[in-house]
């Protein structure tokens, strides 16, 4: 992976967390979703109106796609409504990259090094320890189910994104009907469980989660060109450096505590980016 690929995943981590603390911002976390997944609709059909239309194989791989991401939607919104920023994000992103790492040896053609694969392991390590204030801290364990089947639900969508923009070989396009697919589908789905009380009505709260959209747009479309041409399971594990993000968020902004286990944490996350890069 070149250092500009390096970059350009961080960067989409820090968009990653920027609009995972605007949705736990909101009042309501589904409403905020909701308007999260109408506003990605108009920007896919934008996007996509630029791009030729993708070829029939890459049409399973999107409506695969749509479907795994409303159950990380569901799963994740759940999360927040029961825990703080800097504990749900880690333990739902955290799992993620193992499930990858070890799927991605058994059924893909990534070469992993054992440096690699190291880092990796550290980064979870860090991961579990920055989750950890869940049994120690008194924090409400109800979140747990929540925040691990979002995980589940992010290395599937991890994989079938990385397989289904080399399918397409167009990532712009790919990640552009993707989010009008997934747009619909958890829109139409909120919808029919909740009815039309889903949907908020302040404009503040409509403007926040189409700036959300975009941060989502902008994360999603270049961990996705990323895969294209580097190793899923390491591009799937420097994304996690968003929970380095998160955790500062959650601090800075929200005035969660930043307490010496997070701290170390946090350099455990960065020791297991460095090492990924060896």
């Amino acid at each position: 992976m070149s250092f500009w690929v390096l970059l350009a995943v961080l960067g989409a981590a820090f968009l990653h967390a920027l609009w995972n603390a605007l949705i736990k911002l909101g009042t309501s976390k589904i409403g905020a979703m909701v308007i999260l997944s109408v506003a990605e609709i108009p920007i896919g059909l934008a996007i996509a109106a630029s791009r030729p239309l993708p070829a029939a194989e890459v049409w399973p791989w999107v409506i695969a796609a749509g479907c795994t991401h409303f159950f990380y939607k569901t799963f994740l919104t759940f999360a927040y409504d029961r825990g703080d920023l800097s504990r749900v994000y880690p333990i739902a992103r955290g799992a993620a990259p193992m499930i990858v790492a070890l799927v991605g040896a058994a059924l893909l053609s990534d070469a992993i090094t054992t440096m690699q694969y190291a880092g990796i392991g550290l980064l979870a390590a860090g991961i579990a320890l920055m989750a950890r204030g869940v049994f120690t801290d008194g924090e409400s364990r109800k979140l747990l189910p929540f925040a691990l089947g979002s995980a589940v639900a992010t290395a599937a969508y991890t994989l079938i994104d990385g397989l289904g923009a080399r399918v397409s070989g167009d990532a712009v396009a790919y990640v552009a009907w993707v989010f009008v697919v997934d747009g619909l589908i958890f829109t139409l789905g909120m919808t029919a469980l909740r009815g039309r009380s889903v949907y908020p009505s302040s404009p503040k709260a409509w403007a926040m989660g189409s700036f959300a959209s975009l941060a989502s747009y902008g994360a999603y479309a270049i961990s996705i060109w990323a895969m294209t041409i580097a190793p899923i399971a390491v591009v799937a594990a420097l994304r996690e450096t968003s929970i380095l993000f998160a955790v500062l968020i959650g601090w800075l902004w929200f005035g969660e505590r930043m307490t010496r286990d997070k701290a170390l944490a946090a350099v455990m996350i960065v020791a297991g980016v460095i090492t990924t890069r060896l």
